[in-house]
């Protein structure tokens, strides 16, 4: 037989293996014979084989517990569906010729399969659960037909594009490609794996046609896969389009490009064909020797099976890539591993006697360099008849030492092992006689001994305040009722001399129906002697003393326990194989829809970096663990990443041989990927030169319109324009308003001065009407009244704005050209017009003046925006209401960044812009609750321009928590309906709509130009606000402040 024919025989039995393995686990049947039976009679389609087998199910009879342990002997595969391979054959979970969501469903079954045989399911759910299982392949198969995904457009500005100095680049998302995204910038930042790709020479032979299927496919992957690591070393973009090799991965998945695809799953079926591809290199250039196969020397590794079945002990090898484990039941990482390493029941493994029980353990031989670990969160709900993704909390180490679960410290870890478990065991019975203590009581309510013996002393020293009984007492009750009250020898306590008389009631119309007067104002002892209470107080505070003592004893044996169980694997022989964490692959979501972004670990600069699709921004371990431990929101890691940390040329720089530099940029590539970035890079250089050429053009052409407009006659009473809110052409509005608060300060500068010259009359008014101002920017004010709004000077006052900016913008306002027609008011405005003209250009910055203006402008418009957003908020137009408060918080925030008295209450208008979109989000849903197709499309509308657009805004600052939890609040609404049955068509666009949802980018791919604004009076603006501002604090929100 020819090497080629090995091969191809080889790859024959693997798929065929591989279809066994995904029928196995999807229906549960373990017939190693009616699984063929059933692949046979179906032509390997799988749908067809359930079918099959769902069909001879009532026929075949359960399999017993030894049937299932024969497939953990030698030559049987049952362990390579840990998507590995038997000794040279890696065997992958997904098999191309089957259906996307089939794939899925066999996944979340396998990955619940030992669960559901721990738990015993019944031939009845079984039955169910392969119906139902039929029936979703089916649905599925109908709903592949999908409409394409409406992708976020680049911004027109190409300069928005650029990438920054030597940030990483970014991947864009081609429609629900954000999966693409994770694994490859993951794989990508392994600098080894990097070097690899981006120095494969494609095979002589690839010039003529491909040989088979494969060479078809992998070579032009590979060739893609070139080219994108080649612009994510060397773009000058900040992000770059994988459109080509997404679209062969598209045919393969045999999916639309707006379905999601599964991580783990891509994961396998991306390293399978660069082994495929690398190995078809290798071959071609091994001279006689095997050929060696870079893929698997990084990414897999082996491990031996060491199990007894009846008694029989066996020892089988198995390679093995990502390695699942169960999530569900687990608090971190080495107890998942644990549970995974051990499966049975495995006392027998260590009897000499034979018994009839079963059971492995698995002992990693050789471990890759990389180590990947697929988290299972998803599990296949039997009622619902849908995957269910698990949100537990799981958490994982930044360094793993994998010493334990390696097969040359067998003995020692199984000696480790059990000196843990009886340490637990011991611990159990400690936590229980500790639960005694902090829970003690026979009822429903149950509190600490301790307190409980406290408040007993507490009640025993307690002294009764309650009224004198003596005024109820009649001394002439009859013989046979008399109650004589005498004290007792050696105590002042009162008691009966004729305890058996009961004292009789006596009727006192006026004092019936008072509170019992010896009732005590507060619990305490009715009787008891001050030798009781010693006595009582003793042996309350000797019990109480105790019971802490012991309380403690108990906390301080469990610290110690659980001290000694953490530091078991601390020794040094135990920490030779560190792994330190790569990177986390994070899902957001649910089971059926969901975004994934990854955490990777920059070792040069020591940081955290978050690739989420465009968006490349510095992190943390803090913000890793928040998103990825699991608990926290909807998101959870979903593949780990770990690397050998004693082999540093995983993530080491390649340095030149002759100069010894480090190399970076276009100097890492070959020659053909190097002119291949170059030409790209000219390309980009080329457009940001067109934009900047059409940008100067139309600056052009603005400059001829103003230069036309300035050659118009102009009034000789207007040698310079003053600011829009203070002239107007005609005395209305704010032009008369501030023309009246003018001649105002004038006569009364006038009536205290006999000097009646202008110049004089105009410094008297202006320190009037400033002093006047002053006031007002002095005055403590409530919300609904603001100052700032009645003039520019109060603003200015309140911002402390530089003295000749004051100055100048007084001077301006009683040089109005509409101030008065009486002389005295004229000889005022032309000589306020002369100082104007007689200052120098060094006395005032003008650009700084202009900018003090234009930032009282946006004060004002940010006023608008949130006087009208609150208004229509009040009157429940939300829709309407939603773009107003987005851009008043927008503007606000600008002006804030300046300082704390530039703008309006940043918690009010974030508040009312989070119970807004909540409010946007909630008219959708119920649109498209109704099914009716109109209603539907508009509620999708909705989120689509509005709701989805502004999500980015709130994420932006992740320290607000509101705004997250609101955020959640509505990706949960929405993820909500996944579980629902609904029509096909709604469904589909569902599928479509939810990854932009849960897209966790803040990166503002589109928005919304700001409303058009009115323009109001500086009285009228007041007054709205004024009014708007009462009805809020009415309300009980958060009010203004300054």
């Amino acid at each position: 037989m020819t090497v080629e024919q090995n091969v191809l025989q080889q790859h024959s039995q693997k798929h065929q293996q591989t279809l066994l393995n995904q029928l196995r686990e999807v229906t549960g049947t373990t017939d190693v014979q009616l699984l063929q039976q059933a692949l046979q009679a179906s032509n390997g389609d799988l749908a067809e084989a359930v079918a099959f087998l769902t069909e001879k199910n009532a026929k075949v009879p359960q399999q017993d517990e030894a049937t299932y342990y024969q497939t953990a002997q030698v030559n049987n595969d049952r362990y390579i569906s840990v998507g590995s391979q038997a000794d040279t054959n890696v065997i992958d979970l997904t098999g191309d010729d089957k259906d996307d969501l089939q794939r899925a469903i066999a996944l979340s079954l396998e990955e619940s399969n030992r669960a559901f045989r721990e738990t015993g399911i019944t031939d009845e759910e079984q039955a169910i659960s392969r119906w139902v299982l039929e029936a979703s392949i089916a649905e599925n198969k109908a709903s592949l037909k999908r409409t394409h995904t409406e992708v976020w457009s680049d911004s027109p500005n190409p300069h928005d594009r650029k990438r920054q100095e030597n940030c990483p680049v970014g991947l864009k998302n081609v429609g629900n490609t954000c999966w693409f995204s994770a694994v490859i910038q993951s794989l990508f930042n392994l600098l080894e794996f990097q070097r690899l790709v981006l120095h494969y020479s494609p095979p002589a032979r690839m010039q003529d046609l491909p040989r088979n299927q494969k060479e078809h496919r992998n070579l032009p992957f590979m060739q893609e896969l070139r080219c994108l690591f080649s612009l994510l070393v060397g773009s000058k973009r900040k992000y770059v389009d994988p459109s080509r090799a997404v679209e062969i991965l598209k045919d393969a998945f045999k999916s639309s490009e707006s379905q999601q695809q599964d991580v783990s799953e891509f994961t396998h079926k991306l390293l399978d064909w660069l082994e495929d591809a690398f190995q078809i290199k290798a071959e071609e250039d091994r001279e006689g020797e095997k050929p060696k196969n870079p893929m698997v020397d990084l990414f897999y590794g082996r491990f031996l099976a060491v199990g007894v079945l009846e008694g029989k002990k066996f020892e089988n090898t198995e390679m093995f890539g990502q390695y699942p484990l169960q999530v569900n039941g687990f608090k971190d990482l080495h107890e998942c591993l644990e549970a995974a390493m051990i499966e049975g029941e495995i006392e027998s493994l260590h009897s000499a006697e034979n018994s009839a029980k079963s059971g492995q353990e698995h002992w990693f031989t050789e471990l890759p360099p990389v180590l990947t670990f697929e988290l299972s969160r998803f599990e296949f709900n039997q009622t619902l008849g849908r995957p269910e993704k698990i949100h537990n909390k799981l958490e994982f180490p930044s360094m793993l030492y994998m010493d334990r679960y390696m097969d040359r410290n067998r003995d020692i870890t199984r000696i480790k092992r059990e000196e843990i478990r009886r340490l637990k065991e011991h611990l159990t019975v400690l936590q229980q006689r500790l639960e005694r203590y902090l829970s003690y009581g026979s009822g429903p309510k149950r509190f600490p001994l301790a307190d409980v013996l406290q408040y007993a002393m507490e009640f025993a020293s307690s002294k009764p305040v309650c009224t004198s009984p003596v005024e109820d007492i009649d001394t002439t009750a009859p013989p046979g009722c008399f109650c004589a009250w005498t004290t007792a020898q050696g105590s002042s306590r009162m008691h009966l001399s004729h305890p058996s008389q009961q004292r009789v009631s006596i009727h006192k119309p006026f004092t019936q129906s008072r509170v019992p007067p010896d009732l005590p104002m507060h619990p305490a002892p009715r009787h008891i002697t001050e030798e009781e209470l010693r006595v009582l107080e003793g042996c309350l505070h000797r019990w109480r003393s105790e019971v802490e003592n012991d309380t403690r004893d108990l906390q301080a044996s469990i610290s110690r326990i659980h001290r000694t169980i953490e530091l078991m694997y601390s020794d040094k022989s135990m920490m030779q194989a560190p792994y330190r964490l790569h990177a986390v692959l994070v899902h957001e979501g649910q089971a059926n829809a969901g975004h994934y972004w990854a955490y990777i670990f920059d070792p040069h600069q020591q940081r955290w970096m978050k690739y989420n699709d465009i968006s490349v921004t510095k992190s943390s371990w803090e913000e890793l663990v928040r998103d990825s431990f699991g608990g926290y929101r909807n998101a959870s890691a979903y593949c780990l990443m770990y690397i050998d940390d004693k082999k540093p040329f995983l993530i080491e720089e390649e340095f030149d041989k002759e100069t010894g530099q480090m190399l970076s940029g276009l100097d890492k590539l070959p020659p053909d990927l190097k002119e291949y970035v170059e030409a790209d890079n000219k390309l980009f250089e080329r457009e940001m030169e067109e934009w900047d050429a059409l940008q100067a053009r139309k600056l052009q052409q603005e400059k001829l319109a103003l230069a036309a407009a300035s050659v118009a006659p102009q009034p000789m009473t207007a040698p310079q324009h003053d600011p829009e809110y203070m002239e107007q052409q005609s005395p209305t509005g704010d032009s008369k308003h501030l023309q009246e608060d003018t001649e105002r300060a004038i006569s009364k500068a006038a009536a205290e001065h006999d000097e009646k010259s202008p110049e004089v009359l105009l410094n008297t008014a202006m320190k009037v009407e400033y002093t006047r101002l002053l006031r007002f920017a002095q005055e403590d004010t409530p919300p609904e009244r603001d100052y700032r709004l009645l003039h520019i000077i109060v603003y200015f006052i309140h911002n402390q704005a530089p003295k000749k900016i004051v100055e100048r913008t007084l001077l301006m306002q009683f040089a109005d050209r509409n101030l008065g027609f009486d002389e005295r008011c004229k000889s005022i405005m032309k000589v306020a017009r002369a100082k104007l003209e007689l200052i120098k250009p060094d006395e005032v910055n003008m650009e700084e003046y202009e900018m003090w203006h234009q930032d009282y402008r946006k004060f004002r418009d940010t006023t608008v925006f949130l006087l009208i957003g609150l208004e229509l908020f009040l009157k429940k137009s939300y829709v309407e209401s939603l773009m107003y408060l987005i851009y008043a918080y927008q503007y606000n925030k600008e002006l804030l960044a300046k300082g704390p008295y530039r703008g309006h209450d940043e918690e009010l208008i974030a508040h009312y812009r989070r119970e807004c979109l909540l409010k946007v989000n909630e008219h959708a849903a119920a649109l498209f609750e109704t099914g009716e197709e109109t209603k539907v499309n508009a509620g999708l509308s909705i989120m689509n321009e509005l709701v989805v657009a502004c999500i980015p805004l709130l994420l932006v600052d992740e320290m607000e928590e509101k705004d997250m939890v609101a955020v959640e609040d509505m990706r949960n609404r929405w993820c909500s309906y996944l579980g629902q049955e609904m029509e096909p068509n709604l469904q589909e666009k569902l599928t479509d709509f939810l990854p932009k949802l849960l897209d966790c980018s803040t990166e503002i791919k589109s928005f919304h130009d700001p409303p058009k604004l009115p323009s109001y009076s500086t009285l009228e603006l007041c007054e709205r606000y004024g009014r708007v501002m009462t009805s809020l604090t009415l309300s009980r929100t958060p009010a203004d402040g300054r």
